[in-house]
């Protein structure tokens, strides 16, 4: 258990027995605990904070099906009820080792657990800028999803700041409904596609080169950046409405490097159609394993990964080598 800080090592008692153990708590671990119990698997949820990843953290969703309008506190909280009817959510209870045997055995900070297969819903942190202003405007001006948050900038200044193809990708979406966007890039060049390149130049999306964002300014909400130019060390006040962070994503994939799947250059699992991974009875969904960044994404990939794990158990088409 945790003390003071600290953290123990778990107890020597009986390791608990599932089917499957789901690790984490977000859209998709959510999502595959709810249809992994309702197939008949004996199930549980190790979460190591409190039930909903990064959605916890959007101040307003309005793209999730038949919810026109909620927060993304509301809408976790609804989740996490709805799951608890089927299956048993472990908050505070953090994974510190994973080992593959006859059976995966899981050891956490409150003890020891034994599951025939395991669900990595573990989800992935925003890279942040790490600038004064940054943290306190989040959800308040600075966003890191322009498919979720564009909207409410329609008609407004904003910036993207990156240069690969998530941040030129974010920057013709946001051109596309009518966003006044500017790219901030750090290089002289992007890193971006060439189709993305030759987009931003066709539709005359601006790009201040060798620039960083130094400060986000407001009170209330976003009023400007303070923007340097890294060659000629000149500063200039940008005002804008919105600053789009896409710099990148760093996948919370610890446990499956332990578990050795396989991974792209970006450290995200790789997973097939099904949501399998390259080792027997382990499945990867949501932000881990890449691919659409979205509540409704992260929902399909648990589900799907839970009735695969279902077809194993009961049907295998491979075996543990």
């Amino acid at each position: 258990m945790a003390v003071d800080g600290i953290v123990s090592e778990p107890s020597d008692e009986a390791a608990t027995d599932y089917d499957v153990v789901i690790v984490g708590a977000g859209p998709a671990g959510l999502s595959a605990g709810i249809y992994a119990r309702r197939v008949g698997l004996n199930c549980a949820i190790l979460e190591k904070g409190v039930p909903g990843g990064q959605v916890l953290t959007s101040p307003l969703i309005e793209n999730y099906p038949g919810f026109p309008e909620i927060s993304g506190l509301k809408l976790m909280e609804q989740m996490a009820e709805h799951a608890r009817r089927y299956v048993d959510i472990r908050e505070g209870d953090e994974v510190l080792r994973v080992r593959s045997a006859e059976r995966f055995e899981i050891a956490t900070t409150s003890g020891r657990f034994s599951s025939r297969a395991i669900i990595l819903a573990t989800g992935s942190s925003h890279r942040k800028l790490g600038v004064p202003g940054e943290e306190g405007m989040t959800g308040r001006g600075v966003s890191y999803c322009a498919t979720c948050d564009g909207f409410f900038y329609k008609k407004k200044e904003v910036i993207v700041v990156g240069g690969g193809n998530t941040a030129l990708t974010d920057a013709l979406h946001l051109n596309s409904i009518e966003c006044r966007v500017t790219i901030v890039h750090r290089r002289g060049s992007l890193r971006a596609d060439r189709h993305l390149q030759e987009s931003i130049s066709q539709r005359g999306i601006p790009v201040l080169w060798d620039t960083v964002v130094e400060e986000i300014q407001g009170e209330d909400g976003v009023k400007a950046v303070k923007l340097r130019n890294l060659k000629s060390g000149a500063t200039k006040i940008k005002p804008v409405d919105g600053v789009f962070v896409a710099i990148g994503e760093l996948p919370s994939s610890q446990l499956a490097a332990e578990l050795g799947l396989k991974m792209d250059p970006g450290g995200f699992v790789v997973v097939d159609k099904s949501f399998r991974t390259n080792v027997p009875f382990v499945y990867a969904c949501g932000d881990v394993s890449g691919g659409i960044r979205q509540i409704v994404a992260a929902v399909h990939g648990g589900a799907a990964a839970a009735l695969s794990c279902f077809e194993d158990l009961t049907n295998p088409y491979y075996k543990r080598t």
